[in-house]
């Protein structure tokens, strides 16, 4: 028989919860084994849309290097800060000293 789980607190608001959960292990409030599997088809990553102002040669660099790969040129981009920045977020961390 497994030992009876804790109440889950209630919350004053997201940030609030996000910081117990930081700092809580689930297994002691929720039994993971009755968990069963969800999938949210229809269920799109929230964007937000920016302006970026680009030099024209850079943009139609970018619409040529997009269209080689047939890709649209704003998700080629997106692609192209994504690598990036995860790049540079991995070379903070290995340059970390602990």
């Amino acid at each position: 028989m497994s030992k009876p789980k804790k109440k889950i607190p209630k919350f004053k608001n997201e940030a609030e919860e996000r910081r117990f959960w930081a700092t809580h292990d689930s297994t002691d409030y929720l039994d993971w084994s009755k968990a069963e599997k969800v999938s949210f088809p229809n269920l799109k990553p929230s964007t937000k849309t920016i302006s970026l102002r680009l030099p024209e040669p850079l943009l139609n660099r970018l619409k040529v290097a997009a269209h080689k790969q047939d890709i649209p040129y704003q998700s080629f981009i997106k692609v192209l800060l994504d690598s990036r920045v995860s790049q540079h977020t991995n070379q903070k961390k290995s340059k970390q000293v602990f």
